[in-house]
């Protein structure tokens, strides 16, 4: 079975982005970008560059997520598969919300006025689910939260609908499959527009899992697409060759997308909201299309440092976050300056991730902890089989 090194370097890439991401959300400025915690050294011209990835970022994660999971499937049964991503979704996510994820909102809590200083007073309260002053942090209404390590929960869920539904999508052609040109360019897209139309107004993005109607639809069809993809060559061919034309309508949609979102007034007639959702959707479409292409024609290669950050993506995943909002919780009010204050907290979670990384990799007892395998082994032949976040993402 040949490796496809595309896929495995893609996926690192995408999550070293949602690092970067995140970084970016402690200094964009705007009323529509509240974070865990703001520096006092925000800047507006940011939310280009971060509204042009905000809208394809995680769709991007679940389709990877699919890929990983067609492959996967070569190489167990279903329910075996279903049992060993339980194990290996829920273990990293309850450790994650217990241990990792309490330090954000504790500083978020602080922040806002509504936590009193003093880190296990507050988990002592933390642990027993009692309720919070409202709005104290992201969650509170629940007592405890799950901050960014929702993609777990949320990858879960899908992974036990889509083994539910597995006997059916394998018996349905694949509609990939014979998709050319304009046409891989547009019907892919639709299901992304009627969503956006239909869920959208009526269902706002909690990240509370129940209530999560519009993402749901949005990443659980990112999610087939991936498997989709994974037996459609030729639809990877037709990826290649409109990589160009993808990528080239991407940024122009994006700029005209763009301009709509920064100049135009709240208060638009319906049929001009409805264009700009039109407009949005193809975006992100054409946006994939292009990364997909683009993966495919320049990373199917065995990169040297490939085997590390395969193994590296779901510990650094789970650690960066609560490594962002500590550092900058300390560093914030020292008030270091607009360049040297953004810059020690990336250094700093890069290398608190690399650290941190070093020891778990080491030790028997965490590595199931932050997702990876017990023992390690030789790197298999098979895709996606000996990296953390594969077995899901």
């Amino acid at each position: 079975m040949t490796r496809r090194h595309d896929i495995d370097a893609l996926r690192a890439l995408a999550f070293a982005l949602l690092i970067l991401y995140h970084w970016g959300m402690l200094y964009v400025g705007g009323e529509d970008w509240d974070w865990h915690l703001k520096s006092a050294y925000q800047s507006a011209w940011l939310q280009l560059p971060m509204l042009a990835v905000n809208r394809w970022r995680m769709d991007l994660i679940f389709i990877i997520s699919g890929l990983s999971v067609h492959f996967l499937l070569r190489g167990t049964s279903p329910g075996r598969f279903v049992a060993l991503r339980t194990w290996r979704l829920l273990l990293p996510l309850a450790f994650a919300m217990l241990v990792v994820v309490p330090i954000q909102p504790y500083a978020e809590g602080v922040a806002n006025g509504a936590v009193q200083p003093g880190f296990l007073a507050f988990l002592a309260r933390y642990y027993t689910g009692a309720p919070w002053p409202e709005d104290a942090f992201a969650g509170w209404e629940h007592g405890f939260t799950w901050n960014h390590c929702w993609y777990l929960a949320y990858l879960w869920c899908y992974t036990l609908v889509f083994a539910a539904l597995l006997p059916m999508l394998r018996r349905l052609p694949n509609p990939f499959a014979h998709l050319r040109g304009a046409w891989l360019l547009v019907v892919p897209a639709v299901p992304l527009m009627a969503y956006t139309f239909w869920l959208q107004p009526h269902f706002d993005e909690t990240g509370d899992l129940i209530h999560d109607w519009y993402r749901h639809a949005v990443y659980f069809t990112a999610f087939l697409y991936g498997w989709w993809l994974g037996t459609a060559t030729t639809a990877w061919s037709e990826l290649v060759r409109l990589r160009r034309v993808a990528l080239a309508g991407a940024l122009g949609l994006y700029a005209f997308y763009a301009g709509c979102v920064f100049l135009l007034p709240d208060d638009v007639p319906g049929w001009l909201q409805g264009s700009v959702w039109l407009l949005r959707n193809l975006y992100i479409w054409w946006m994939l299309c292009a990364i997909l292409g683009y993966a495919r024609t320049y990373l199917d290669r065995p990169f040297r440092w490939l085997p590390w950050a395969n193994e590296a993506v779901y510990p650094w995943y789970v650690l960066h976050q609560s490594l962002i909002v500590g550092i900058a919780y300390w560093l914030l009010p020292m008030h270091l300056g607009p360049v040297v204050e953004p810059a020690l907290v990336l250094l700093g979670t890069v290398a608190g991730c690399a650290l941190l990384h070093a020891l778990i990799r080491r030790n028997a007892v965490l590595r199931p902890l932050f997702g990876l395998k017990r023992q390690p082994r030789a790197a298999s032949t098979s895709f996606a089989s000996d990296s953390g976040l594969s077995v899901g993402a």
